[in-house]
């Protein structure tokens, strides 16, 4: 039996019927919803996590096999072993595990699935890098996209380096949807936590009136109360 058959078997085994459908109801993915379609297993991260190692010399063709998996946890087991890869790997492989990443966002099609891969492979390669793809993600029509846009920054912002998630929160500060709303205030509330509590009062002070209120109220949730009311109350003048 292949790795690839031995893995699938693994998740198999380990699903639960109960989990599943708790994970579906969280993750939406009922019709209209964001994670429209996507299948749980019922697997926590965890377990993916421990699966992941246990799988991370899968071939790179068997990768990109289980990466397109109906099944979410499949897919996540698929991120987790390039995120290893990438870390434990050469400039080569590191460079060839950012461009399969970027070949394959239609199956990093959810928040979860972003937010554990896309600051280690895409940030983790931009770091030392011209960063203009970014920008061109952030713009995306897909959602998904722009959220990796914006969380690739998480790896700039621990290297002590604020300018393009500033940039990129500029860029998607009038996006539609919850989900990057949320992203931008977490991104702009680490920047203030590990760069500069300065540098986002400064972005605040030029855009707080223009954020939507759940970007404001993730941005600003380690301020003081008082300073944090004077925030939402400008929104409400």
């Amino acid at each position: 039996m292949s790795q690839l058959a031995q893995l699938n078997n693994k998740l198999q085994s380990l699903g639960s019927l109960a989990k599943a459908k708790i994970l579906q109801r969280f993750f939406k993915t009922g019709p209209g919803e964001y994670g429209e379609g996507d299948v749980f297993l019922g697997i926590t991260v965890p377990v993916s996590r421990q699966i992941a190692l246990k799988y991370k010399t899968l071939p790179f063709a068997d990768i990109a096999k289980l990466i397109s998996s109906k099944y979410h946890e499949a897919r996540l087991v698929a991120l987790l072993i390039l995120v290893h890869n990438f870390k434990k790997g050469d400039g080569a492989v590191q460079e060839k595990i950012f461009s399969f990443y970027l070949a394959h966002t239609r199956y990093i099609n959810n928040w979860d699935l972003v937010d554990l891969s896309a600051h280690e492979i895409v940030g983790g390669f931009l770091l030392y890098k011209p960063r203009g793809i970014l920008l061109k993600l952030a713009r995306s029509s897909n959602l998904w996209e722009r959220r990796i846009a914006m969380m690739a920054t998480f790896e700039f912002i621990k290297h002590g380096q604020a300018k393009d998630t500033l940039t990129i929160a500029k860029l998607l500060l009038h996006d539609k949807h919850d989900l990057i709303h949320k992203v931008v205030g977490w991104m702009l509330r680490e920047v203030g936590k590990r760069v500069s509590l300065d540098a986002e009062r400064q972005f605040l002070g030029t855009y707080a009136l223009r954020m939507p209120r759940t970007m404001l109220r993730y941005a600003i949730e380690r301020f003081p109360e008082p300073e944090r009311r004077k925030y939402l109350l400008l929104q409400v003048e």
